[in-house]
C-alpha cells in the first residue's frame, strides 16, 4: 500500500489510497509544539492528496487506535508518552503501522545519559557528563565537576526542546542548578559545556540531510530561541571544510544506527572551537513546525513538506510490506515441511 506524492514528485509505490492518522498533543511539556507539528503534518498530507485525520492522543484517550480504516499512524508527539517508547510499544502490541523508530530506540533517544553511553560505545565523540545524585555531598559533586571543565550545561535527562536546560558558569552554580532541575523534572545531568557552535543534522531514510548551524542572539539555543525568537538564524553551508562536513554527517548516521533508529530523526551537535563535533542528543521525533530544523533541511534538498511526510509514510508502509512478505515465505516453508 502506498501514497500519492505531492505535486512535482513521483512515487514508484502508488497502488491504492491511504488514510493516515496524525497523532499529536500528548501529556508532555512539549504538548503545544506537538500540536503545531501535528497540524503542519496533516496539512502537508492533505495537500499531497491523502485522507489525513488529526487525533489528540493521551493515555486515557486512544480511541483512534481502534479505527480499522487507518492505514498508517504518523507520530508527531514530542517528549513523555509519545516519544519515549510508551506509545510505540502500544502500537507494536496492536500490530499497527506507524512512522518513526521503535520502542527501544525511542527509550534510548529520550534518555540523554543512555544515548550518550550508546554513542560512546560506538566510538562517537560526546561531551563528558555525570548524572546528578540529590543525596550526594555537594562538595564531592563539585570535586567531580572539577574534572570535567569550568563551565557546564545542566539538563533534565528525559526532556526535549531544551526544556529545563541551564548554563552554569562555575561548579557551585552547576550543583545549585542541578538541584533545582531535579526538583522540577526528576533525573538530571551535568554536562561539560563545549565552547563552539550549535549544529544539527536531519536524517531521512538512512540519508544525512544538509547541516544547519543555529545562531542565536543569546548564544544559547534554548526553547525561546527555537520557537519564539524571530532573530534566531538557521544557516546552511557555514562549514567550509568538505571533509569535516562529511565527517559530521557520518557521525550523525552513526548516532542514528547506534540507537537502532528508523525512518527519520535529528542529531544535535556542538561543533567545538577545537574543530571536533560532539554529539549531544538524538531526537527520535523532531519537530515539524514552520520553524523546525528537519523540514528546513529537507527543503534544502528540494523536498517540500508534503514530500518529506510522504517519504516517511512510505518508509513505514514498506516496513509493513516487508514483514508481510517474510511471513508469507515462512508460512510457505512451514506448509512444505508438512
Amino acid at each position: 500500500m502506498t501514497v500519492e506524492p505531492s505535486a512535482g514528485s513521483q512515487s514508484p509505490l502508488i497502488e491504492s489510497p491511504v488514510k493516515a492518522a496524525v497523532l499529536m498533543g500528548g501529556i508532555g511539556e512539549e504538548r503545544d509544539i506537538s500540536i503545531q507539528s501535528g497540524n503542519c503534518v496533516a496539512q502537508a498530507l492533505k495537500e499531497a492528496g491523502l485522507n489525513a485525520v488529526l487525533a489528540d492522543i493521551q493515555p486515557d484517550n486512544m480511541d483512534i487506535l481502534e479505527d480499522d480504516g487507518i492505514d498508517v499512524f504518523f507520530l508527531a508527539l514530542h517528549g513523555r508518552f509519545g516519544e519515549d517508547g510508551q506509545l510505540q510499544q502500544i502500537l507494536e502490541d496492536k500490530s499497527l503501522c506507524y512512522t518513526g523508530s521503535g520502542p527501544r530506540a525511542c527509550r534510548l533517544a529520550l534518555d540523554k545519559m543512555a544515548s550518550k553511553k550508546a554513542f560512546a560505545r560506538a566510538g562517537i565523540l560526546t561531551p563528558a557528563a555525570i548524572e546528578f545524585n540529590p543525596n550526594a555531598d555537594p562538595a564531592k559533586l563539585e570535586k567531580q565537576l572539577e574534572q570535567l571543565t569550568d563551565k557546564y550545561v545542566v539538563k533534565p535527562i528525559r526532556q526535549g526542546s531544551s526544556v529545563g536546560i541551564r548554563i552554569a558558569n562555575n561548579r557551585r552554580e552547576a550543583v545549585s542548578a542541578a538541584s533545582d532541575c531535579f526538583s522540577e523534572f526528576g533525573d538530571c545531568m551535568v554536562e561539560e559545556l563545549i565552547q563552539g557552535r550549535d549544529i544539527t543534522v536531519g536524517i531521512l531514510c538512512d540519508q544525512a540531510l544538509p547541516i544547519i548551524e543555529l545562531r542565536t542572539q543569546s548564544g544559547f539555543y534554548d526553547y525561546h530561541a527555537k520557537y519564539l525568537d524571530e532573530q534566531t538564524e538557521f544557516l546552511f553551508d557555514t562549514i567550509d571544510d568538505p571533509a569535516l562536513t562529511a565527517k559530521i554527517k557520518t557521525a550523525a548516521l552513526d548516532c542514528f544506527n547506534a540507537l537502532g533508529c528508523r525512518h527519520f530523526a535529528r542529531v544535535d551537535f556542538r561543533l567545538g572551537n577545537d574543530g571536533a563535533a560532539y554529539a549531544l542528543e538524538l531526537n527520535a521525533i523532531p519537530g515539524f513546525t514552520t520553524r523546525s530544523d528537519l523540514p528546513k533541511a529537507a527543503a534544502r534538498t528540494g523536498l517540500s513538506m508534503s514530500d518529506l511526510c510522504i517519504k516517511i509514510i512510505e518508509a513505514a508502509l514498506e516496513k509493513v510490506e516487508d514483514r508481510r512478505q517474510r511471513a508469507e515465505v515462512s508460512n510457505q516453508k512451514t506448509e512444505k515441511r508438512r
